[in-house]
């Protein structure tokens, strides 16, 4: 059966493209959709369906504009109420692509409108089911992140109603089936997602905590609402985009590839409210930057930082990359629904220190600097999430996580030196950055990270694997 996984690491997410006898269908698309129309030309296919399983929170689906460029209808399952044309399905209607069929399964329980799809062959033999965030590799999808935009059902009742879902509808399913789900690790739809992005029915109900067959509905709701942290607060605005509607990805690449020199750069941070976002290397970043800009590195997981971190989705931005990454950056950002980049340094950072304008920079240390300077008084920070510090850390350490920087500035001292770090410099130097940014200027931040700091003889607590 022609079905095409499409993963996209730096999300964690998980696109389908299914083909048959002249006739195509994509299933959860990212926002920038002309891959998936090229891929359907190759064919010679026309795409027929778009199909959703839910309203997502992590990422903007590429639907609307899928379905304006191809004519193909978008389908969502029961329950949904999308405010745009699009057929909301029965459970256990049947569509056709070519010859192959796709059955709905209405799996209420992450969303209420969640469903999962049956694929068909032509001779009739079922060959997989995706999944959405209803079931992952390893784990189940989160009931906490959407609840409150599209329902008032609590985690709680959500969480009963996935225990049904799962058990009367997908365990009874055939064991050779191939799980197609939407996200893989490191995706916070879930929060024990294995790193494999396929595997069989029949391995995840050996293997899968929430598929155990003697599980109680008591033992369910306890194990997959344990350790549950607070969503990225950019998740609902994602999800009323995705029901409500959004401007075309040409109208938001059209937008952010403004190039500006120099002089023209430094008018628009000048004349907006305008963020200056620096997507270089974290240690590139930390030799020169424009004053006051952000740095958040392209090259790590930068759409869900940026997310977490720019509190307004509808922020103006303007963008500081290395060339020719200028579009790739407006692209990324737009997946999570950060439309407003109003254009771009021309020659990036480059031009800016050619053109003499004023230069920051943010003071690091060695792991080695930091073990043979570090006194009893020394504060140092640790910027990585609870697990991480939990796991182990340095005696010493104090742990703010930068997930939640933004509200917890104060703790940061501004009339002592102190020192972060996080795990391997990308993070710390996003903290370095932020605290920059808003006036502080007496810290240094570990070159490697936590990592190079266990190669010293610097005390540290013994380590505890964590599950969380």
């Amino acid at each position: 059966m022609k079905v095409e996984q499409i993963y996209t690491g730096c999300i964690a997410h998980a696109a389908y493209y299914l083909e048959n006898n002249g006739e195509a269908a994509i299933f959860d698309p990212l926002r920038e959709v002309q891959p998936y129309i090229e891929k359907a030309n190759k064919d010679g296919a026309k795409i027929k369906y778009v199909f959703e399983t839910h309203f997502h929170a992590d990422f903007v689906s590429g639907h609307l504009d899928l379905a304006k460029k191809t004519g193909a209808t978008i389908v969502y399952g029961p329950t949904a109420k999308p405010g745009f044309e699009a057929t909301v399905a029965e459970d256990n209607q049947v569509f056709k692509v070519g010859n192959y069929s796709i059955k709905v399964i209405h799996t209420p329980g992450h969303t209420m409108e969640s469903t999962c799809y049956l694929l068909t062959d032509e001779n009739g033999k079922d060959h997989g089911i995706i999944t959405g965030d209803t079931l992952f590799i390893g784990d189940v999808g989160r009931p906490d992140l959407a609840q409150h935009v599209i329902s008032d059902l609590t985690q709680e009742k959500l969480a009963s109603i996935l225990y049904d879902s799962l058990r009367n509808k997908l365990m009874p399913l055939s064991d050779d089936l191939i799980v197609y789900p939407n996200h893989g690790a490191g995706s916070a739809c879930g929060k024990n997602m294995s790193k494999e992005t396929t595997d069989t029915l029949g391995h995840q109900k050996m293997v899968n905590y929430a598929l155990r067959a003697n599980m109680t509905r008591e033992e369910f709701m306890a194990e997959l609402l344990e350790g549950l942290t607070t969503p990225p607060s950019y998740f609902p605005k994602n999800v009323l985009m995705n029901i409500k509607g959004y401007d075309s990805i040409d109208t938001v690449m059209e937008r952010g590839l403004h190039a500006m020199s120099p002089d023209e750069f430094e008018a628009a941070a000048n004349e907006t409210e305008a963020l200056m976002l620096d997507t270089r290397d974290p240690a590139e970043f930390s030799k020169g930057f424009i004053p006051n800009s952000i740095n958040i590195g392209i090259d790590g997981n930068f759409a869900p930082w940026v997310g977490a971190l720019i509190p307004d989705i509808k922020q103006q931005i303007l963008v500081i990359a290395d060339e020719g990454r200028e579009e790739e950056v407006i692209t990324r950002m737009a997946r999570v629904g950060y439309d407003f980049a109003i254009g771009y340094l021309k020659g990036g950072f480059k031009a800016w220190a050619s053109a003499g304008k004023e230069v920051d920079k943010v003071e690091r240390i060695t792991a080695e600097e930091l073990a043979s300077s570090v006194k009893d008084d020394t504060i140092i920070i640790d910027v990585r999430n609870y697990g991480e510090f939990n796991a182990e850390h340095l005696e010493q350490a104090i742990n703010i996580p930068l997930d939640y920087i933004n509200n917890h500035l104060a703790e940061f001292p501004k009339d002592k030196p102190f020192v972060i770090h996080c795990a391997g410099g990308y993070r710390s130097m996003i903290a370095a950055s932020i605290l920059k940014s808003r006036g502080w200027d007496n810290f240094k931040d570990v070159e490697g990270g936590f990592k190079a700091i266990s190669a010293t003889n610097m005390p540290k607590t013994n380590f505890a694997c964590s599950s969380k």
